[in-house]
């Protein structure tokens, strides 16, 4: 999916676009309707409007709870935090004086990571 300009979630009443295409939130989709359907839909059935692709034609959006909205946001939150299967970040953090002999053992370190294809971030402190 391309990213998303806003965070997922209800867009109210501004829909900048006249005709949709609307799912329900069993996920049936209902077709194109007009704006002004789709709104006096959400308020029959006190639901809320989704933007799901703005890039369709028309866009796409769906009728969802309260409770499905929280739900997808867990959702997509833990798959951005979690890192691709197979990548491990290993990260290091030393002093602008660092002993000679430390910072030898550190780049040891750092070269043994890279070899096992970890990414590795290295953060170097300013000394007093």
């Amino acid at each position: 999916e391309p990213k998303t300009k806003a965070a997922f979630g209800s867009v109210g009443r501004r829909i900048p676009y006249r005709i949709l295409h609307v799912i329900n939130q069993d996920g049936e989709s209902l077709g194109n309707m007009h704006r002004a359907e789709a709104l006096k839909l959400m308020d029959q059935h006190d639901l809320k409007l989704v933007l799901l692709r703005e890039n369709a034609e028309p866009p796409v959006y769906r009728l969802m709870t309260g409770q499905q909205i929280h739900e997808e946001q867990l959702r997509r939150a833990k798959k951005k935090a979690s890192p691709k299967p197979g990548t491990y970040i290993k990260e290091l953090s030393f002093s602008s004086a660092i002993a000679k002999n430390d910072l030898e053992t550190k780049t040891k370190q750092i070269a043994q990571w890279i070899e096992k294809k970890y990414h590795v971030k290295v953060t170097i402190r300013q000394a007093k």
